[in-house]
């Protein structure tokens, strides 16, 4: 008793060939987590063939040990059904490297429906894992204060320039909420509102506002606030880039005073010709306020 499969064979082989020349890493594995699937683009990230890795058990030959046990666990669901999306771990390369992948682990089934084994569409993040290690480090290591926050308002980023000027560490502020407890009641809805506006991908610049330090001090921050997006562009917090302007402040606010109290008629006007500085002693003698 026969079946046609001349269809299916051909089904089959068109799924082997897209496989092959995906421009992502592409490989797989049966029941017993040895290596069935490996194409070009695998192949090419790893500099192991096809022929090196078929038939070798993926976790323990290639993946680095401190992964081993994570990446069993979403091999073994996905044996059982289960998909994992965007599950990142590292992979050894031939020449002992790590390259790091991002993975979508979904179960590969025969015609009758049964779970024969898994394939994982990987994506090499290495390049974006390296320059987000030298984004931070820049905002670090920046000598203005830089903080963020995530979309629920919680404190994600604080480099040491926040920290020497509040006197409050990363571990102080990390998953706390920014408005509510470091900014002075009188500012918190006008923070908030820049924060929400920053999160809908309004962004604001030159913004002051005060923040209060560990000791109880209150600094003027002049703030740009900027929308932080993840790799698909979508918003995932806010990342505030500050300048400290307390000193500039208590000097404006001195140089008015001395304006104000001087025993000599003094006034201003504005590029459009407004006044803008009337001072007591113009306002006596002119018998003008």
């Amino acid at each position: 008793i026969g079946q046609d499969i001349t269809g299916r064979l051909a089904q089959e082989q068109e799924y082997s060939r897209l496989i092959d020349t995906a421009n992502a890493p592409i490989f797989g594995v049966d029941r017993s987590g040895k290596v069935n699937v490996w194409n070009k683009c695998a192949a090419g990230v790893t500099l192991f063939s096809d022929a090196e890795v078929m038939g070798r058990e993926l976790v323990q030959q290639f993946i680095s040990e401190d992964y081993r046990a994570s990446v069993q666990e979403v091999l073994d669901k996905a044996l059982k059904g289960e998909e994992t999306a965007n599950f990142e771990f590292p992979i050894i390369t031939k020449t002992g490297s790590k390259i790091q992948i991002l993975l979508n682990a979904t179960p590969r089934r025969d015609e009758f429906g049964k779970v024969m084994g898994v394939v994982g569409i990987g994506q090499d993040i290495t390049g974006r894992i390296a320059q987000e290690q030298e984004y931070s480090r820049l905002i670090d290591t920046a000598n203005a204060p830089i903080f963020g926050v995530d979309v629920r308002g919680k404190v994600n980023v604080w480099n040491k320039c926040a920290q020497s000027l509040t006197g409050y560490s990363s571990e102080d502020t990390m998953g706390h909420q920014l408005v509510n407890e470091f900014i002075t009641e009188d500012f918190r809805s006008s923070v908030q509102e820049v924060l929400s506006k920053a999160l809908k991908g309004l962004e604001d610049s030159n913004f002051a506002f005060p923040l209060v330090t560990k000791d109880g001090r209150r600094l003027e921050i002049l703030l740009n606030a900027t929308s932080r997006r993840d790799v698909d562009g979508h918003i995932i917090g806010v990342v505030g880039i500050g300048q400290d302007i307390t000193a500039r402040i208590a000097q404006e606010e001195e140089y008015s005073k001395l304006i104000d109290t001087a025993n000599a008629p003094i006034f201003g006007v504005d590029i459009y010709g407004n006044v803008n500085v009337w001072n007591k002693c113009a306002a006596n003698i002119s018998g003008y306020s």
